[in-house]
C-alpha cells in the first residue's frame, strides 16, 4: 500500500464513519418519538377499553329492567 493513500483512506474512513453516527442519531431520535406514541396508544387503549367496559355495563343494565317490566306486564 502506498504511504500517498493513507490520508485518503483515512478521510474516506472518517466519511463513512460520520454517516454512521448520523443515522444512528436519526434511528435514535426515531425509536424515542415511536415509544413515546407507543405509550400514548397504551393509554388511549386504555381510555377505550374503560369506555367500553362502561357501555357495556349500562346496556346490561338496561337490558335487566327491561326483563323486568316485561315480567311485570
Amino acid at each position: 500500500m502506498n504511504p500517498i493513500d493513507k490520508p485518503h483512506e483515512l478521510k474516506t474512513l472518517e466519511d463513512k464513519l460520520d454517516l454512521l453516527i448520523g443515522q444512528y442519531r436519526a434511528v435514535q431520535s426515531e425509536n424515542h418519538e415511536l415509544k413515546i406514541q407507543q405509550e400514548a396508544l397504551k393509554q388511549e387503549k386504555l381510555r377505550l377499553l374503560e369506555k367500553t367496559a362502561l357501555a357495556r355495563n349500562r346496556v346490561e343494565a338496561m337490558i335487566s329492567r327491561l326483563k323486568a317490566l316485561e315480567h311485570n306486564l
